[in-house]
């Protein structure tokens, strides 16, 4: 699939730049026309995964977040977040509803909303190495728009 733009993006992890990710997420996805509900879905999905970089790669430390945001195809954004953090032991595992390592004030549903929300996703995790979550979403074109 042919690459058309992209940024990239690099930040700490701290919680003040989860609305950041949104908001740069959502910027560079404009240029492809979303809808409201498209973009919605994006910026939930971007947030699900930066939050969980926050809160479960980097839980006692601040550590580096990389955000990269692809338009491939016309019309498919592709969004990769990856942490350098603690890994996941068993993606599997931590991608099934309601399972969370972050205690009780967590709900355990952050890869099944990224999945709800997105076209695909794609999980790869080295524990003590970090991980990366790749996601992707085709922008409907709408008539009228090229």
């Amino acid at each position: 699939m042919k690459e058309e733009n992209y940024i990239k993006l690099e930040f700490p992890s701290r919680s003040s730049n989860e609305a950041f990710a949104r908001a740069a997420a959502a910027a560079f996805a404009a240029q492809l026309d979303p809808t409201l509900e498209e973009l919605g879905d994006v910026k939930t999905a971007v947030s699900e995964a930066v939050t969980n970089a926050i809160v479960h790669a980097y839980p006692d430390a601040i550590g580096r977040i990389v955000m990269r945001l692809r338009i491939q195809g016309g019309n498919t954004l592709e969004i990769m977040v990856k942490d350098f953090g603690k890994g996941i032991e068993n993606v599997e595992e931590a991608r099934k509803p309601l399972f969370t390592t972050g205690g009780s004030e967590r709900s355990g549903m952050g890869f099944t909303i990224m999945e709800s929300f997105m076209d695909k996703l794609r999980v790869r995790s080295v524990p003590g190495k970090g991980t990366t979550v790749v996601m992707q979403r085709a922008i409907r074109l709408r008539v009228g728009r090229r």
